[in-house]
């Protein structure tokens, strides 16, 4: 017998009429709640850290725009014109005189006052892997711990868990994955946006609202019945599940995945592209008060042909990176939103045969904007040839001491792992105080 509770809900019981509890589980359909929905809520209110109702009214976000591949730092933020390691790249002035970067940065380049760039982040990992995760997390992999994504360290911390939407929504994603919610659970997964120019996928409710709710009432029912006349903590935590999708897709807030409802001035400042809208779409999204989203580009992983396909890059990346400072600001949410534009290293100063520049984590770009840091200014510097940071090193704990100081976080913080083992939100590491300064 199979028992439809809706156009999503499917319950299946053995031939002698009675609901097996794991049956009954496997048989519950999540799709009404968009795959990465289904990991992304469960226990969503249950865990806060002592500090959260504080952070919470804050009201901080985070946006990060993570360029998976490994972006050259040459071609972006550290051009070194006229070297032999510089390449054929031209630098650019910006709006603040003494900087320049890369000349296929022109709108970045007009926003320069209310971004950072860090020229000497470092670290030792050259692998795509182990790098993404450091990156992520600001931890080395370890067999014996999941390490939680930032967006899944920030949700945790200082998201509004009387929200209506996710509190960390992942958008673009494809080859590129950056981990989510590891020890911390899967209640802090991200919610997965792979298109952010159409609304995420089952979310509309196909009848009228009093069916529905009696469809609900019914799964309830039938959970309990699944228990022997309990309900189950499985239960209980599908109980928590649906009735935080349920509260997601009755929300008016979701009209902030409609991309529609922005004019064509705004939509034409991020440009036309799946980036862009991304980008567009992370505004929305924090402006309706979501704590972290990821935009993700790959890419940038440019072995071969690096000055034309980091040009591209750059063409699809410069207009949205530009208009997405400019219009949190506009909208008075620069000062409270912590922009990150980062990758997971650098690429070699050496070009290789095939035009190519290879793996480099020995100096490297981040760039930073909002909640606090202080735009219009380079931290770190190269030698000539780029080989080597010859001021202000930023190691990647102090890179996340930064993030954590600029959401107001406490790094020190410890969370509990599946084994037992305390684990701080940073191990380490200063915040780079001169971007507060």
């Amino acid at each position: 017998m199979s028992i439809q509770l809706c156009h999503c809900i499917t319950a299946k019981a053995h031939k002698e009429g009675a609901f097996g509890r794991r049956d009954f589980l496997k048989g519950i359909s999540a799709s009404a709640i968009a795959g990465g929905l289904a990991g992304g809520l469960l226990h969503w209110t249950d865990l806060v850290t002592a500090n959260a109702a504080d952070l919470r009214s804050r009201g901080m976000a985070c946006i990060l725009l993570w360029m998976q591949g490994g972006p050259s730092q040459f071609e972006t933020f550290s051009p070194k014109p006229g070297t032999a390691t510089g390449g054929e790249t031209k630098a650019i002035s910006t709006a603040v005189p003494g900087i320049q970067i890369a000349s296929d940065f022109p709108e970045v380049a007009k926003q320069a006052g209310d971004i950072a760039f860090i020229r000497s982040v470092n670290s030792r990992e050259g692998a795509h892997p182990r790098a993404q995760l450091l990156m992520h997390t600001g931890y080395l992999p370890l067999a014996t711990v999941k390490y939680p994504t930032l967006g899944s360290l920030v949700a945790h911390e200082i998201a509004d868990a009387a929200g209506q939407l996710p509190s960390f929504v992942r958008i673009g994603g494809g080859r590129a994955s950056g981990g989510g919610g590891g020890f911390l659970g899967n209640e802090f997964d991200p919610f997965d946006i792979p298109n952010p120019s159409a609304p995420p996928t089952n979310t509309t409710v196909q009848t009228d609202m009093g069916r529905y709710n009696n469809r609900l009432d019914l799964l309830g029912q039938l959970e309990i019945a699944a228990g022997g006349g309990k309900l189950s903590s499985e239960s209980a935590d599908h109980q928590k599940l649906y009735q935080r999708a349920v509260k997601m897709i009755t929300s008016p807030d979701m009209r902030a995945f409609d991309l529609t409802k922005e004019n064509d001035k705004t939509r034409a400042a991020y440009g036309d592209s799946a980036f862009g809208n991304g980008c567009l779409l992370a505004r929305r999204l924090v402006e309706a008060g979501v704590t972290f989203v990821e935009v993700q580009l790959d890419g940038w992983d440019t072995h071969q042909d690096n000055f034309a396909r980091v040009s591209r890059l750059a063409d699809t990346v410069d207009k949205p990176f530009a208009a997405l400072v400019a219009d949190l600001k506009q909208r008075g949410l620069l000062d409270k939103t912590l922009v990150i534009w980062m990758g997971e290293f650098g690429r070699t100063p050496n070009i290789n045969a095939n035009s190519g520049r290879d793996h480099f984590p020995k100096a490297f770009n981040v760039a930073l904007a909002g909640a606090g840091i202080r735009g219009g200014r380079v931290i770190g510097e190269t030698d000539a040839t780029g080989q080597e940071i010859k001021e202000r090193p930023v190691a990647v704990n102090d890179l996340f001491q930064t993030f954590c100081k600029s959401l107001g976080m406490k790094p020190e913080h410890e969370n509990m792992s599946s084994i037992g083992r305390p684990i701080k939100v940073v191990d380490g590491g200063k915040p780079v105080h001169e971007l507060f300064s």
